[in-house]
C-alpha cells in the first residue's frame, strides 16, 4: 500500500502513468471522500480507472460503475473430482457453447427453461414494483437472460488444489445493462453542462442526491445489477446440468460464492454513510467470500476478505490488463496462445488472442500485493475455458 496523494491510496505495485493520471483525476474530484482507493489489478478505464474504488459524498458518477453494471463472477463446488471426470473435455466445452449463448440471445430460444421463465418474471415484477422502464432500453432483455457476452466474460470448469471440480463463470447486465449506463452517464454530461460545471474530463459527470436524476439512475442500477446476478445463476444452472449429462452423475453443489465487480451500494466508512463505487473490485469486507480470477490460462482465487479499512473493504476483481486489446492482437499470435493454454481445453480461434494470459498482469504479483486485502480459500486452475467472440 501507498499513498500517491493526499486523496488517492493504490495498492498496484505495477500500473502505467495513464492509468494512476487517471485516478488522481478522479481523486481530486471534491466529493470524493476520504480517498480514492486503487486495487492491485488498476489498470486504464473508460470513464475511470478499472480497479478502483470511490466513496462520494452526496453524487454518483455512473461513468465510475461503467457500461456493464452488475459484472462479477459466480462458482460452485460439486462433489466430483477429476479423477471421476471422463477424458474427453471437448465434449464438454461443446456442450456448454450449444446451452449458453455469447449473443444477446437469438440463440436463448433453443436452450429455454422453466427456471429461465422464473427469472424473467421475477425481473418484470422488480421493474414493475419500482417503476424502473426497462423495456424502452431493450425490448429484448428476456431473452438476453442465461447468455455469456463477449471479451473478457468466460465459463470455466476448474479443479482446485485437492481436484475437487468447480464451475466458475464470469458475466454481467449484458445489453440491456449497457443501455442502462450509457442513458445514465448521457443524463449526468447533460445536467453538468447545463449547470456550468466544468469537468476536468467529462466522464467524471455526477448526479446529486436528492434528485430525480439520481434516483433514476439508482432504481436502474439496482435492477441491472439483479438481472446480472440472475443472469449468472442461470448459466451457472445450464453449465451444471450439462456437466452432469457429461459426467453421468446429478451434480451436486456444496459451496457457492456470487460476487459483483462493477456497481455502487451506500456503505458506512471512517463514521460517515457514503456512496461507495467498485469498478472492478468486489466488497471484502472482513469474513464475506469473494473470487478472483486470473486469466484463461492461470489460476484463479476463491478469497475471504479482511476488512481493510483503507481499501474500503476492497480487493481485486481479477490479474488486470497490461496490454491493450489492439496491443495484444499486435503482439501476440494464435500459437503463442496455444502454448500458454497447454492441456486447457478451449476454442482454438484467433479471436481470443487479445485475452492471452500474457495480456494481463502476473496473477501471482496481483495476489501478493492484495495480501492485506485477502486471504486464499481455494487456488483454482482451468480444465476447460468457454469465452464469448
Amino acid at each position: 500500500m501507498q499513498e500517491i496523494t493526499e486523496g488517492l491510496i493504490s495498492w498496484a505495485s505495477i500500473i502505467d502513468d495513464a492509468a494512476l493520471q487517471q485516478a488522481t483525476t478522479a481523486a481530486e474530484m471534491p466529493f470524493v471522500h476520504p480517498h480514492l482507493a486503487l486495487m492491485p489489478d488498476a489498470h486504464l478505464g473508460l470513464g475511470a480507472t478499472v480497479g478502483s474504488v470511490i466513496p462520494t459524498r452526496g453524487v454518483v458518477m455512473p461513468a465510475a460503475v461503467g457500461v456493464d453494471i452488475g459484472c462479477g463472477m459466480a462458482a460452485v463446488r460439486t462433489q466430483l473430482t477429476v479423477a471421476e471426470l471422463p477424458t474427453d473435455r471437448r465434449e464438454l466445452r461443446l456442450g456448454i457453447e450449444r446451452d449458453v449463448p455469447v449473443d444477446l440471445g437469438g440463440r436463448n430460444r433453443t436452450v429455454f427453461a422453466d427456471h429461465t421463465q422464473q427469472r424473467i418474471d421475477e425481473l418484470r415484477e422488480l421493474a414493475r414494483s419500482t417503476d424502473a422502464p426497462v423495456d424502452q432500453y431493450a425490448k429484448s432483455w428476456p431473452m438476453q437472460v442465461g447468455t455469456l457476452g463477449s471479451g473478457n466474460h468466460f465459463i470455466e470448469i476448474c479443479a482446485d488444489e485437492v481436484d475437487r471440480v468447480w464451475v466458475f463463470l464470469h458475466s454481467g447486465s449484458r445489453g440491456i445493462g449497457n443501455q442502462i449506463a450509457r442513458h445514465h452517464i448521457a443524463v449526468a454530461h447533460r445536467l453538468c453542462a447545463e449547470r456550468g460545471i466544468e469537468l476536468p474530463d467529462p466522464n467524471l459527470a455526477y448526479l446529486s442526491e436528492g434528485e430525480p436524476e439520481f434516483d433514476a439512475y439508482l432504481r436502474d442500477l439496482r435492477w441491472a445489477q439483479h438481472f446480472a446476478r440472475l443472469n449468472r445463476a442461470e448459466m451457472m444452472d445450464r453449465v451444471l446440468a450439462r456437466l452432469g449429462r457429461w459426467a453421468g452423475v446429478q451434480v451436486q453443489r456444496t459451496d457457492e460464492v456470487n460476487c459483483h465487480h462493477n456497481y455502487t451500494e451506500q456503505e458506512e466508512h471512517f463514521g460517515e454513510t457514503l456512496w461507495v463505487s467498485r469498478k472492478g473490485a468486489i466488497n471484502a469486507e472482513a469474513g464475506r467470500r469473494g473470487l478472483i480470477p486470473g486469466s484463461m490460462g492461470t489460476r484463479s482465487y476463491v478469497v475471504e476478505g479482511l476488512g481493510n479499512p483503507d481499501s474500503l473493504n476492497s480487493a481485486p476483481h481479477g490479474a488486470g490488463r497490461a496490454y491493450s486489446r489492439r496491443t495484444a492482437r499486435r503482439t501476440f499470435t494464435q500459437q503463442d496462445l496455444r502454448e500458454a493454454m497447454g492441456d486447457i481445453e478451449y476454442h482454438d480461434s484467433a479471436a481470443f488472442v487479445d485475452e492471452i494470459p500474457a495480456a494481463y498482469k502476473d496473477v501471482d504479483r496481483v495476489m501478493a500485493d492484495a495480501e492485506g486485502l485477502v486471504r486464499v480459500v481455494h487456488t483454482l486452475r482451468q480444465l476447460v475455458n468457454v469465452k464469448g467472440s
